[in-house]
Parts: structure tokens; C-alpha cells; sequence
């Protein structure tokens, strides 16, 4: 490795590390705002929301990197070409392609590193990440009752306490509708009380003091009304089960199936199994026509190919009169028979073809963002030493807009390609289609000294127009 390479690694390694840290701390945020509705109020710990976050950043590694390529590839030519080192080392006679070699090295070295990211980690990350959130999603809130406010989260009960005090603890005005089973609603009310939580977090007790409880106790719906009977107390226990506010985690092995969670030999083997059973769904429709429309036997024959074409009145000539109504209402049923026995399976072979198709298009995503890494590195590099603008002003716009329209084409080409509008690999790799020829331009571009990016070339042109229409104007007409 020469001393040149050195350099050009050594100035390029510092933004990416930087840059990539710093989109995936974006994309990390845009996730918790999206779920933020579902993760506050939970009472959830420290160590679950520490645990989702690491899991999440895991599967947002393969979508920052071609970002973080793109954006400290243009830092990096950007800074080299405002203190003009590309203009030395051009007039050394070193070309633009002998100075990104090694960089294109490094970012294929990349690319191969985030495709074994996706195959081997992220499957992993993405079952533990989605079976946490769905377990957090699917959690009640966190206990808490709040003045004024009928509370309904404890099953079979109805709280609603007047005021509570500082200390969260002390409630007045309590009252309790108890409409678990067991017969006739409860209902307790009390002048205050205390809330008292147990150290497992399990149960919930209200020491009530000076208050009422009134219960039914027979049988509704009868000609004998039921007894109404009132205890007077002047302090009462009464314990609520919390366990259904606990944090539980459901067996990962019910998300392990998901196309999300596999990795290319295990999507090989999936697609194998969907697409054998998907070919017994024509089969079984063939049998089916074939033993109830006979003529079905003869579409490919050189008889239906040359025969003469049936006109309808030659057809009713031969049904006789009193026949020709029965035969048509058997006709009209036994067609609508054989429609209401396909549309299950029609159905149901419509759904699995869409399993296959997610499960393909999982299959190329793994390799689409890590060429993606190579491709945003092929239009960096050409773009930074165009426009001459190091630091993160600049170089962040044109990443941010070069990005976009790759996020744009990936998920319109995503969208075909699970709908069955486009081919999988075309659909999937619809976005690298797309910018590759951009890149190309931008390479050619670079290399030919170009002022694509020049104020100072554009403002020559137009006051080169603007002499050209000053002429024209000074110009005698001739009648």
C-alpha cells in the first residue's frame, strides 16, 4: 500500500465512522417516535427499553450504511478538493479512478461486511426486536389512577377516587364498583383511604376507613326482586390482583417463521417448501375441470383449433323449445357451482404466492443495500470532488437529497415487487437501476474537470446570454 492510499483511507475512515454513528442515531429516534404512543405509560424498565433499542439499531445497520458512505465520501473529496489536494495530485498526472481504488476497495470490503450483517445478525436482532415490541405493545398501562377519572383497567372493577394526595398514596372520596363474577354488582365507598403496594408489584391493597359496602344477593330476572344488603365498616381491606399489568414475554418461537427472521439458506429452503405446495393448487384445479367439463379435454386439439366457430343461433337450433329454458338454468347453475368451488382455493392460493413473494423480496434485500454501499460510494466520490465543499453543510444536502431518491425507488420498487407488478430482483434492485447511470455521469463528469457545480460558470453563461439579447435588441428592424 502506497503512501497515497494511506491518506485517502486515513481522511475517509474518521467521517464515515462519524457519519454512520450519527444516521443511525436518526434513524434510531425516527423508530422511538413512531412507537413512542406505545412505549410510554407501560412502566416499563430501564433494561427492556435499553434492550429494544439495542435490537432496533441492529436491524437499522444494513439502511445507515449506504448513507454514511455516500455522505463522508463527498466530506471526504469535498475537503480535499477546497484545499486543492485533487489539483495536485491531477497535475501529478494521478487520475480520478487511481484515487478512489482504494476507497472503492475498502467500500466493497463494506458491502460484503453488511451483507453478512444482514444474513447472520439481523434475522437474530429482528426476532428478539419484534417479539419485544410486540410484547410491549400488547402490555396495559402502567397502574395509575388519577382523580376525577373512573378507572377500568383492573378487570371486573370500576374505581373513582375524589382527590389524592402529594404523597400518591392517600385517596378521599373513594368509591369501588366490583363487577367480577360471582352474582350482583358490589359497590364500596369510603370517606378516604390508603393505596398500598406490595413489594413484588403483585397485588394492590385499599385500606379504606369510615364507608359503606352494598351488595345484592339473589338471583335477577325473577318476580322476588333480589336482597340490597349494607355493611358499615370502619376500615376494610380490599386486594387487587395486578398481575395482568406485568410485563410478559411470549415464546420468540411463534416469530421465528417470519420472512424477516431468516437468512439466505433459510429463505432458499422456505420459498423451496411454499412453492411445492403452491404447484398443488393447479394440479388439484386441473383435476377439478378436467372430471366436470369434459370438453376441457379437447382446448389443445387441432379439432378446437380448426373447427368452425359456433354461432349462438345454430346452437339453440339444436335444443328443442320445451328443453332450451332448462338446459340454460343448468348450464347458468353448474357455472356458478364451479366459480363458488374455486374461489377458496383461489383465495388461498393468492395468499400463499404472497408469502413467496415477501420471502423473495427479503432474499434480495440482503444483497441490495450492500450494493447499495458501493453504489452511494460511486456517486460520493465523483460528486465531492465536483462541488469543492468540505465540512457538513453542503455535502448533507446532497446527500440527504441522493438518499431520498434512493429510498423513493426502494420502496416503490419493494411495493411492486410484493404486489407482483414487477419481478422480484427488478423491483428490489429498481433503486441501484436507477442511480448507477447517475453515477456514471457524475464519474465522467469528475473526471473531465467539470463546473457541474460551479456559481461561477453558470454566472458566465448567463451574462454571456444576456450580452447575446442586448445585441439583438440594438439591432435596426428593416420594414
Amino acid at each position: 500500500m502506497k503512501k497515497l492510499d494511506k491518506l485517502i483511507i486515513k481522511t475517509f475512515l474518521g467521517p464515515f465512522v462519524a457519519t454512520f454513528f450519527v444516521t443511525l442515531f436518526v434513524l434510531i429516534m425516527q423508530f422511538l417516535w413512531k412507537y413512542i404512543d406505545d412505549l410510554v405509560g407501560k412502566g416499563l424498565d430501564t433494561t427492556v427499553i435499553i434492550q429494544l433499542i439495542a435490537y432496533t439499531s441492529a436491524t437499522l445497520v444494513t439502511l445507515a450504511l449506504p448513507l454514511a458512505v455516500l455522505l463522508s465520501s463527498i466530506m471526504t473529496f469535498g475537503n480535499l478538493g477546497e484545499s486543492f489536494e485533487l489539483v495536485a495530485l491531477k497535475s501529478a498526472g494521478i487520475s480520478l479512478l487511481r484515487f478512489i481504488r482504494p476507497l472503492l476497495v475498502i467500500c466493497t470490503i463494506i458491502a460484503i461486511g453488511a451483507f453478512l450483517f444482514a444474513n447472520y445478525v439481523i434475522p437474530v436482532a429482528n426476532l428478539q426486536a419484534k417479539s419485544l415490541l410486540w410484547d410491549i405493545t400488547n402490555a396495559k398501562p402502567a397502574f395509575n389512577i388519577k382523580a376525577g377519572v373512573f378507572y377500568k383497567d383492573i378487570p371486573g372493577y370500576t374505581i373513582k377516587v375524589a382527590q389524592k394526595d402529594k404523597d400518591n398514596q392517600t385517596i378521599h372520596q373513594v368509591i369501588i364498583f366490583d363487577h367480577s363474577t360471582g352474582g350482583g354488582d358490589k359497590i364500596i365507598t369510603a370517606e378516604k383511604g390508603q393505596m398500598v403496594l406490595t413489594a413484588n408489584k403483585r397485588f394492590l391493597y385499599f385500606i379504606l376507613e369510615n364507608g359503606w359496602r352494598y351488595e345484592e344477593r339473589g338471583n335477577r330476572g325473577f318476580t322476588v326482586p333480589p336482597d340490597m344488603i349494607r355493611f358499615g365498616f370502619k376500615k376494610y381491606s380490599k386486594a387487587f390482583d395486578l398481575s395482568a399489568f406485568a410485563f410478559n414475554r411470549l415464546n420468540m418461537d411463534l416469530f421465528a417463521s417470519n420472512q424477516q427472521m431468516l437468512n439466505v439458506r433459510q429463505l432458499d429452503q422456505a420459498i423451496d417448501s411454499l412453492q411445492k405446495v403452491e404447484a398443488t393448487y393447479g394440479k388439484t384445479m386441473r383435476a377439478y375441470v378436467s372430471s366436470r367439463y369434459t370438453f376441457s379435454k379437447w382446448k389443445d386439439s387441432a379439432w378446437v383449433k380448426n373447427a368452425p366457430p359456433l354461432k349462438v343461433k345454430e346452437f339453440e337450433d339444436i335444443i328443442p323449445m320445451d328443453q332450451r329454458r332448462n338446459v340454460l338454468e343448468r348450464a347458468e347453475q353448474t357455472v356458478r357451482e364451479g366459480l363458488s368451488a374455486l374461489e377458496t382455493p383461489a383465495k388461498d392460493y393468492e395468499d400463499r404466492h404472497g408469502v413467496i413473494l415477501m420471502h423473495k423480496v427479503e432474499w434480495q434485500r440482503k444483497f441490495t443495500l450492500a450494493a447499495a454501499c458501493i453504489v452511494m460510494f460511486l456517486i460520493g466520490a465523483p460528486l465531492g470532488s465536483i462541488i469543492r465543499k468540505g465540512g457538513l453543510g453542503t455535502p448533507l444536502v446532497f446527500a440527504v437529497i441522493f438518499f431520498v431518491i434512493f429510498n423513493v425507488f426502494f420502496m416503490i420498487g419493494e411495493k411492486m415487487a410484493r404486489s407482483g407488478v414487477m419481478m422480484t430482483w427488478s423491483g428490489m434492485w429498481l433503486s441501484n437501476i436507477v442511480l448507477l447511470p447517475i453515477a456514471a455521469f457524475l464519474i465522467y463528469k469528475a473526471m473531465n474537470d467539470s463546473q457541474l457545480f460551479n456559481k461561477e460558470f453558470y454566472f458566465r453563461i448567463i451574462q454571456t446570454v444576456k450580452k447575446f439579447l442586448q445585441r439583438f435588441k440594438r439591432q435596426p428592424t428593416t420594414t
